[in-house]
């Protein structure tokens, strides 16, 4: 068990932490903090539950996921891919069907820690990741425009396409107060960083659209209108949940949960590139699990680790778990002191930064890069995508990973000579006898969604010390969209070492696809070669005429 849960946290502390890093981590949890107000409120009113428990997620789990979890930085609490999940569960089950399905999850992500399930995320096309993340942005999109003009359309139907019907027939009674201030917030958050990124668009966006509402008395829905007073006490109770039909749960609890895997472990990816350190899948998967069996007993929604509060973290200066507890305390402080007044914050404002939120979460480059990729990546891509936005999310990613396990099998089949042949060697071959700066790597084999991530970290490993690095690609017959995106992040921080790259064997369809995805032009055409021969006398050309 030490080996496979080990909380950051602990690891800090035992190997000393300074004075200077805690003033670092001290500002970036206070910054994070009011990042989060703003977002918890906006998170937990567009899923359908109250104002306070979404503070309340981001206080109980934001805590819990930075003490016990295996990333220094990550910042934990509600996030906008729960959205649809939550609204979908509370619609259909209740407040209590909400808490259970939450603990399962919890219980859930506790047993893919010890199963040591963490590495095997990497199995997940990045085409399926992209679709659902896109679907998941158009459906928070889409429930947003009701507030944001201010529409009269009463109770507003589940269906995506239905839900857009009632927007067009009640498009009279749009209220232009309400436009004018979801406008107005959208453009104070997205260009006040611009300004300074000491103090969050998000939070002076709120804290002017309410202060002149409040002074000039405008007609426009608040979070008063709809919920009442924001209680501003946070305390432990055990609610009385029936446990006679616990299978119906079972379904969207293993949604929460393979979400909540995906996007937490995703964050902590993109934060150790930021800061250059490497995360423990397995503990941050149990740390997500602790977050989510405890945090519903406060009243809390399901919780994850949220992508853009730990890059707001890393660039204030977080550096350990510190960070991520002071942002916790932070919030409850604000919550405590001045949660009344969040009642005064208007719908068509949250609904602004729901759109930031959407517009963020969207991923639409990649989904225009993937466009233009294979065949296999796209018919994920596409049916992941329609099925998130018009069924539903659980079902959207069951049928996208069964459907990717099905592609792949086809696509093997297709280049089974290709692969038995090479079944028996490495990976990555080594070639030693070649002259000093120069070193040669071999990838045998697809460079998909499955050994993407391994043949990316051999690389970025093992190339070091090298001038001219050869990769040999002729044992590759396909490249996938998360194959394109590893190889590319890769040779891009190569490159910035001073690393020159040079490829050969190239496969047709392969090096159609690096063309596709303008990988050919990061490593300029002049540097891929047919023959490998030719491909190391270029090598040798480069080192002798000392031009690296």
């Amino acid at each position: 068990m030490k080996e496979i849960f080990r909380p950051k946290l602990f690891s800090v502390i035992k190997k000393g932490y300074s004075k200077q890093q805690f003033t670092k981590d001290l500002f970036a949890g206070i910054i994070v903090g009011i990042v989060a107000l703003p977002l918890a409120i906006a998170f937990a009113v567009a899923s359908g539950v109250s104002p306070e428990k979404g503070l309340i997620t981001a206080v109980v789990a934001g805590f819990l996921i930075s003490f016990f979890g295996g990333s220094r930085v990550q910042i934990g609490g509600p996030t906008g891919a729960f959205i649809v999940i939550v609204f979908g569960i509370v619609s259909q089950y209740g407040i209590n069907g909400l808490i259970i399905s939450t603990i399962l999850a919890g219980i859930m992500l506790i047993a893919f820690g010890f199963l040591k399930l963490g590495s095997l995320l990497k199995f997940i096309p990045h085409s399926l990741i992209v679709g659902f993340t896109s679907g998941i942005a158009l459906v928070i999109f889409s429930t947003q425009i009701k507030d944001a003009l201010g529409l009269e359309t009463g109770k507003l139907p589940t269906e995506f396409i239905d839900k857009w019907y009632v927007y067009y027939k009640s498009i009279h009674s749009i209220n232009y107060i309400s436009l004018t201030i979801t406008v107005v917030t959208i453009l104070i958050a997205q260009f006040f960083s611009k300004i300074t990124n000491k103090i969050p668009g998000t939070f002076v966006a709120i804290i002017l659209t309410t202060t002149i509402v409040a002074i000039f008395k405008l007609p426009v829905t608040t979070i008063e209108t709809l919920f009442g007073d924001i209680q501003s006490n946070i305390s432990f109770d055990i609610p009385s949940i029936d446990l006679s039909n616990i299978s119906v749960y079972f379904a969207p609890a293993l949604t929460i949960a393979l979400l909540g895997a995906i996007e937490s472990l995703l964050s902590a990816v993109v934060a150790d590139g930021m800061i250059g350190s490497n995360h423990r899948s397995n503990t941050e998967l149990i740390a997500q699990g602790i977050a989510n069996i405890i945090t519903p007993f406060f009243g809390g929604i399901p919780a994850t680790g949220a992508i853009a509060r730990t890059a707001t973290n890393i660039k204030n200066g977080g550096r350990t778990p510190v960070a991520g507890i002071v942002h916790a305390i932070t919030l409850l402080m604000i919550v405590l002191f001045f949660g009344h007044f969040a009642k005064l914050i208007q719908m068509s404002a949250l609904a602004g930064i729901l759109i930031l939120v959407s517009y963020n979460m969207s991923e639409w480059r990649s989904f225009r890069s993937i466009l233009k990729g294979s065949a296999f990546d796209i018919i994920i891509l596409l049916t992941t995508f329609f099925l998130t936005v018009l069924l539903d999310l659980t079902i959207a990613i069951q049928v996208g990973v069964v459907l990717s396990a099905v592609l792949f099998m086809k696509r093997m089949a297709d280049n089974g000579q290709a692969v038995l042949k090479d079944k028996d060697t490495e990976i990555l071959e080594n070639y030693g006898s070649l002259p000093s700066g120069l070193e040669v790597y071999e990838i045998s084999g697809p460079f998909f969604f499955g050994a993407a991530k391994h043949y990316s970290e051999v690389l970025k490993n093992h190339a070091s010390n090298t001038k001219v690095l050869v990769i040999r690609m002729r044992h590759v017959p396909f490249i996938d969209a998360t194959g394109i995106h590893n190889f590319k992040e890769v040779l891009n921080q190569l490159k910035s070492g001073k690393k020159h790259i040079l490829l050969s064997g190239v496969q047709p369809s392969v090096r159609k696809e690096l063309d596709k995805s303008r990988i050919s032009f990061l490593v300029g055409k002049a540097n891929i070669f047919d023959n490998f021969n030719d491909a190391v006398t270029k090598a040798e050309i480069l080192l002798k005429q000392n031009k690296l």
